[in-house]
């Protein structure tokens, strides 16, 4: 755990907003005093939701992405430190662990250009060092009981989300992936595009949904892959859903929950899946933010759904007014999840 930059309960009072007669997520969240081992205080704690955050973005420039992911964590802590506390979702529930640090590979990329081979390689490299501290801590987590939360970088972190569940479960998992992309490129180096088809190669990853392809963003060469794997990758896309109008929203979710439901499964959230969104590969036509959060709690309320990871969301890229807005859903699809969870599951 020494990657890991642990949350205090000062860093949370200092961006707690309190007022009087109101309670705040972050005057109740849970953070693990610095001379308490991790592991055991998660195993003896009794809330449930451990947030995790990565800022980083290396993955999404060795994608050919636009960097600004690494600013999601602050935002998004931030927002969610002033949702009210109430009965309808408790900040107790919550256990604030903190974020990688990923400071020495954030600095390493400075100077180099995705747009160069050998520089490339060696921003493959620095996302395979970030894999393996993503999967130990996520795997600690599981381990001991608790759901993760993850938050912020490139979508090359599923990769260690599912590695370090299927690590802490014992058994590989499966996965259910929200993207307007399939990320399920080819074994060419670790980057945001293939953190998926390395975990399914790699044995950790068992069954993979993609829910909401679009037919413009997604490869000859990959759509050939997933037809000799439909046992276990399936798809679906966007086009189908609202635009042609096809397929149906509410049963596209049932056939995919019955696809993935009989071992734990991931949640993978991609942000570029919204209109409008700040984030790597922003995009001006996909589902609503009400579609989002109804497709959340959908697969957040069953037994098996082991954790949730919310990425490639870019503050840093909105314009000054309006760099709060992000973190802000970020919330929103954090709450979701808890109220999924924490009430009666679908089995």
């Amino acid at each position: 755990m020494e990657k890991l930059i642990r949350f205090t309960a000062s860093d949370l009072a200092k961006i707690t907003n309190h007022r009087s007669g109101e309670v705040k997520f972050g005057e109740k969240m849970i953070t693990i005093p610095k001379e308490q081992q991790i592991s055991a205080f998660l195993e003896e704690c009794e809330s449930q939701f451990v947030l995790f955050g990565i800022p980083e973005d290396i993955g999404i420039r060795a994608n050919y992405g636009r960097p600004g992911a690494n600013s999601a964590w602050e935002s998004a802590i931030q927002s969610i430190a002033n949702i009210q506390h109430n009965r309808f979702c408790k900040g107790s529930q919550i256990i604030v662990l903190g974020a990688l640090d990923a400071t020495q590979e954030m600095k390493a990329i400075e100077n180099l250009d995705f747009n160069i081979t050998e520089d490339r390689k060696k921003m493959y490299d620095l996302v395979s060092i970030i894999d393996k501290d993503v999967s130990h801590i996520i795997a600690t987590i599981v381990k001991a009981g608790k759901t993760p939360i993850v938050i912020g970088g490139g979508h090359n972190n599923a990769y260690g989300n599912i590695k370090g569940t299927a690590l802490g479960k014992g058994k590989p998992i499966n996965a259910i992936n929200f993207d307007a992309h399939s990320d399920f490129r080819i074994l060419e180096g670790r980057h945001s595009g293939n953190g998926f088809s390395y975990a399914y190669e790699e044995g950790f990853l068992k069954k993979y949904f993609i829910f909401g392809l679009h037919h413009s963003y997604t490869s000859k060469s990959v759509l050939d892959k997933l037809k000799t794997i439909k046992d276990r990758v399936l798809y679906n896309t966007y086009d189908c859903m609202k635009i042609k109008k096809t397929k149906n929203f509410s049963m596209e979710m049932q056939l995919a929950l019955d696809f993935i439901k009989n071992d734990f499964y991931g949640l993978e959230i991609d942000l570029d899946s919204i209109p409008n969104i700040p984030c790597s590969a922003m995009t001006l036509s996909g589902f609503s933010v009400e579609e989002l959060r109804q497709f959340i709690y959908f697969f957040g309320n069953h037994s098996n759904a082991a954790y949730l990871h919310i990425c490639e969301g870019a503050p840093s890229l909105d314009n000054d007014k309006n760099n709060h807005l992000v973190g802000k859903l970020i919330g929103y699809l954090v709450t979701d999840f808890i109220k999924a969870k924490t009430e009666t599951y679908i089995v």
